[in-house]
């Protein structure tokens, strides 16, 4: 056969070079994501903790670390899935698969410390000078909030980690407390912290104010108000806008022209700033009173009606949240049946979530200053998958390409501009998925309107949820 004179065979074969590590290493990589996990580094943590394997295994130690990694992207299948998915573009190579007992016994050997470490090093707010929506009034916009991780139902787990209870018994499964510190304009993790769910959100917190410094604001929500936190905070030096409980009667010392005013809290001067605010849809009209207390003491440097604006931005740890536990968990439980390896595969997940988000970042920076909000977290999932399977892009070239197939993806896809879209809180997960039909629930999301007024005078309590 032929077209426009080009002879054509029966069947065309297109060919491409597969470049990965040597013999039983070549199941150890990422896909393009390699190049921000790189084999060094991987070497380096597992010989800094000691994990490197003594004699080389069928699974060496470097693989096993890829191996979990990988795992955080295929939460849809087990760990000889994830196998599956590492050497599927490695046709070829004569590698043999392991066996389950194997892989268990090789993330045992493994542990819990090479993954610690590695987080440590790629944790971070993954942003630039000119990254764009990370700063505000030359401060990183951070947040701090927390969330619950289900686990397996294995006595382990059980005895270990504990089961609470709720209005119908006892919970279907074992919770893991997870905290983190968030860079608002990234969505990257600066650091996080995870243990009983028994133990609150503030006291799992207080591990992350090693991380905080100058040069920060951390925006947090009412359930992290306490004195002793915020004192903790302002002692690193980084300032807090947090959102205060009702019961809170702060004394005014003095009034602003702005409507806030100098207050204390635990020994702490703040600013105190109350207002209304108003959310406007097709649906309605909702309007709630809030208070927010600040140690940006300077009114006029900033002034109530921006800070009230700004922390709104502390919704970005919630939409980091949402990515982990639906995008990349797809709301699965974790796979582990005892603690330690929980640990495991929990620092194993906020790695390779943090690797996206440098991909992104690194991406919006590349391209000249776009907003990292408009590329999509899902697509470049979707893509370092892809890449995975194709064995792609594990080596860099001798000329890097910053952006790589991954960003070009992203750019060519950019979503739109942010709108403001309210949506009622409802439980994701219900016993019942009838329940929402007899009580009416409205689910939909909705373009809204947003007016934010400054009460000055006498305080006002909080009465709303968050807005």
């Amino acid at each position: 056969a032929s077209y426009e004179g080009v002879p054509l065979s029966e069947h065309s074969v297109i060919t491409r070079v597969i470049t990965v590590a040597k013999g039983v290493f070549a199941p150890g990589h990422l896909g393009e994501l390699t190049r921000i996990v790189p084999f060094e580094m991987v070497d380096a943590v597992l010989t800094e903790t000691g994990r490197t394997q003594q004699r080389l295994r069928l699974l060496p130690s470097r693989v096993v670390v890829y191996l979990l990694l990988a795992a955080g992207l295929f939460a849809e299948v087990g760990y000889l899935g994830v196998w599956d998915k590492l050497v599927a573009g490695l046709g070829g190579l004569g590698l043999t698969r392991p066996s389950a007992t194997g892989l268990w016994h090789a993330r045992v050997r493994v542990g819990v410390a090479p993954l610690r470490a590695l987080f440590d090093l790629l944790r971070g707010p993954a942003a630039g000078i000119r990254t764009a929506g990370v700063w505000w009034c030359a401060l990183v916009v951070t947040a701090i909030d927390g969330t619950v991780l289900d686990v397996p139902d294995s006595s382990g787990n059980a005895t270990g980690l504990g089961k609470n209870r709720s209005q119908h018994g006892t919970a279907g499964y074992p919770q893991v407390r997870l905290v983190a510190l968030v860079a608002c304009g990234t969505r990257a993790v600066i650091d996080a912290v995870f243990g009983t769910r028994s133990d609150g959100e503030t006291s799992h917190a207080l591990r992350l104010v090693r991380s905080l410094h100058t040069g920060m604001i951390v925006l947090l929500d009412r359930g992290f108000d306490s004195n002793t936190f915020l004192a903790a905070v302002a002692g690193t030096g980084a300032q807090f806008l947090v959102r205060l409980n009702g019961n809170r009667k702060p004394p005014v010392l003095a009034r602003h022209h702005d409507g806030s005013y100098t207050s204390i809290i635990g020994g702490v001067r703040v600013r105190v700033i109350a207002c209304e605010i108003t959310i406007s849809t097709t649906a309605g009209t909702r309007t709630g009173v809030y208070r927010l207390a600040t140690t940006l003491l300077d009114h006029r440097r900033f002034p109530a009606f921006e800070v009230v604006k700004l922390y709104h931005e502390r919704w970005e740890v919630e939409s980091a949240y949402l990515e982990i536990k639906s995008t990349l968990l797809g709301r699965r439980v974790l796979r582990s049946p005892v603690p330690a390896l929980i640990a495991q595969e929990i620092y194993a997940l906020l790695t390779v979530y943090q690797v996206i988000r440098i991909a992104i970042a690194d991406t919006a920076d590349a391209a000249g200053g776009v907003d990292p909000d408009r590329a999509g977290f899902t697509l470049a999932v979707q893509t370092a998958r892809d890449l995975i399977v194709q064995a792609a892009n594990v080596v860099a070239e001798t000329t890097i390409d910053l952006i790589g197939t991954i960003g070009r993806h992203l750019l060519d896809n950019l979503m739109p501009e942010r709108r403001l879209r309210v949506s009622p809180r409802a439980v994701k997960r219900p016993l019942s998925r009838y329940a929402y039909k007899s009580l009416g629930v409205d689910r939909k999301s909705y373009l809204a309107t947003l007016t934010i007024d400054i009460l000055a005078g006498q305080p006002a309590l909080t009465d709303q949820a968050d807005p």
